[in-house]
C-alpha cells in the first residue's frame, strides 16, 4: 500500500483489513504511544504472542482492581470516566469522577482498602495501592482550571454498567466522545488514536448534545477535524494541536464557560507551586504522547 501513513496501517490492522509484515514492530510502538497497544497485539497475534501474554494479564489485573474499586464506592454518587472505549486497552490508571459531597467518604472507603494517598489537589486526589493508581476527581480539570462540570455529568450522563462481575457507574458513551475532545484539547493538547475511535464509534447527534450543554463544542469540532486528517492520511497520529487551533479553542471557551473563566487564574498559582515549572513545561512541548 504505497504512500500509506504507518497510521492509516495501524488503523486498518484494527479494523481487521490489514495484516503487518516487516513494520510488526514498528507499528507496535506507534500502537503504545496511541493507546491502542492491547487491540492491536489481538489482531497480529503469533508474531508478538508473548507481548500480548504479557499485555492480557496485565488487562486482567486493571480490570480487577477496577471492579474493587466500584464495589468500594458502591452507593456513593460517582462514575468511571475516560474509562469506556469501544477497543479494549489497558490504562496507565482509573479516572473516576465523584460529587464533592462524596469525595471524603471515596477516599476514606479506597484507604480502608490499602490505597494511600500520593498527590491531593483541589479537584483531584490520586490514591495508589500496588502500582495501581486512582485518581478521584471532583470536577475535570488541568492546572486547577475546571474545564467541564463534574457534577453535571454525575447528574446527566452516568449510568450502570457491568464491570467484571460488579455492578459499576460509568459516563454515557456520548459523554466519553465529548470528554475525550475535551481532555485532548484543553489538557493534553494532543490527539491520540484512541480519540479518534471513540469519536467514530459513537459521535452521533447526541454527542453533540452534550458537548454542547458542556461548553466543549469546539473542542469536539477540532477532535473531528483533526481524526478526519488521521483517517485520510494526512498525518501521523499522535498529533500535536498548533498554537492557532489551541489559542481559538482557549479564547472561545474564556468568552463561554464562566467556570472556566473564574477558574483560569489558578492555573498561575499552580506554576507558581511547582519547583520544575520550567522542566514540565519543557516535557509537554516535546513528548509524543503521555
Amino acid at each position: 500500500m504505497p504512500g500509506a501513513t504507518l497510521t492509516r496501517k495501524l488503523l486498518w490492522v484494527l479494523e481487521g483489513s490489514y495484516r503487518p509484515s516487516g513494520e510488526v514492530y514498528l507499528l507496535a510502538e506507534l500502537a503504545k504511544l496511541n493507546k491502542v497497544y492491547l487491540a492491536y497485539l489481538r489482531r497480529v497475534g503469533a508474531p508478538l504472542g508473548g507481548e500480548l501474554l504479557r499485555e492480557e494479564a496485565r488487562y486482567r489485573w486493571f480490570l480487577r482492581n477496577a471492579a474493587e474499586v466500584a464495589r468500594a464506592l458502591r452507593g456513593l454518587d460517582y462514575a468511571l470516566y475516560k474509562f469506556r472505549r469501544p477497543v479494549e486497552h489497558v490504562s496507565v490508571d482509573l479516572d473516576v469522577l465523584v460529587a464533592r459531597s462524596d469525595a471524603a467518604r471515596a477516599v476514606r472507603a479506597l484507604r480502608e482498602r490499602g490505597f494511600r494517598i500520593a498527590v491531593a489537589e483541589p479537584y483531584t486526589v490520586t490514591l495508589e495501592r500496588r502500582g495501581f493508581v486512582v485518581d478521584l476527581y471532583t470536577e475535570p480539570a488541568f492546572a486547577w482550571v475546571v474545564y467541564m462540570s463534574g457534577g453535571g455529568l454525575l447528574r446527566s450522563c452516568a449510568e450502570e454498567v457491568e464491570l467484571g462481575g460488579a455492578e459499576a457507574r460509568a459516563l454515557s458513551r456520548e459523554a466519553e466522545v465529548a470528554v475525550a475532545a475535551a481532555h485532548a484539547v484543553y489538557k493534553e493538547h494532543l490527539v491520540l488514536l484512541m480519540d479518534c475511535l471513540v469519536a467514530r464509534a459513537w459521535a452521533d447527534g447526541k454527542a453533540q448534545e452534550v458537548a454542547r450543554e458542556f461548553k466543549v463544542k469546539r473542542a469536539l469540532e477540532i477532535l473531528l477535524g483533526v481524526c478526519g486528517l488521521v483517517e485520510g492520511g494526512a498525518v501521523e497520529a499522535p498529533v500535536k494541536l498548533g498554537p492557532r487551533a489551541l489559542l481559538g479553542a482557549y479564547l472561545g471557551k474564556i468568552a463561554g464557560d464562566p467556570a472556566f473563566r473564574a477558574t483560569l487564574p489558578n492555573a498561575v498559582r499552580y506554576v507558581l507551586s511547582r519547583g520544575d515549572a520550567g522542566a514540565a513545561i519543557l516535557r509537554r512541548l516535546t513528548r509524543r504522547s503521555y
